[in-house]
């Protein structure tokens, strides 16, 4: 198992129920949504929903200087706002050990994995599927199909942005 220590900041968490009211639609690639979220100094994004109804967020924290994924759906209970948990992560077939981070927007609860290189962005972009796993096994499985046109999209967003 390859272990991939993910640093977590919860200064990422403060702007999230703004982010939901301010996002602004850049444009499309891949089949995600680009956005730009002011709350996060303009930090670009793709974004999708999943066939489970999970919305995945995937962009720069151009406030902390990092980059995020980030995961909400209505079925997750038991998610304490702040409070950080050990998962793992399959990017078909290679395994990291992390940290993801309890949060809610407009009062739907989700995970927060924050990590400082963004060249993981890419590397996770170049693959199919991304599965979470917690103490009790798979939480999600993330389709991964159009992320890195998307993604490149995202780095083009984000260019514009400065």
């Amino acid at each position: 198992m390859n272990i991939f220590k993910l640093a977590m900041t919860t200064a990422c968490l403060l702007p999230l129920s703004v982010q939901a009211q301010e996002l602004q639609y850049w444009g499309e690639a891949g089949g995600w949504d680009v956005m730009i979220d002011p709350s996060l100094g303009n930090g670009c994004l793709i974004q999708t929903t999943n066939n489970d109804g999970s919305v995945v967020r995937i962009g720069f924290d151009r406030n902390q200087g990092n980059a995020y994924v980030t995961a909400f759906n209505t079925a997750w209970e038991g998610i304490e706002e702040g409070e950080t948990y050990p998962i793992a992560f399959d990017l078909d077939g290679q395994e990291y050990d992390g940290e993801a981070t309890g949060i809610y927007l407009n009062d739907v609860p989700g995970a927060d994995i924050a990590f400082s290189n963004s060249d993981f962005l890419f590397d996770l972009a170049q693959k199919y599927t991304m599965t979470l796993y917690n103490e009790h096994g798979e939480v999600m499985a993330i389709d991964l199909q159009g992320s890195y046109v998307g993604f490149e999209a995202t780095v083009a967003c984000q260019e514009e942005m400065g």
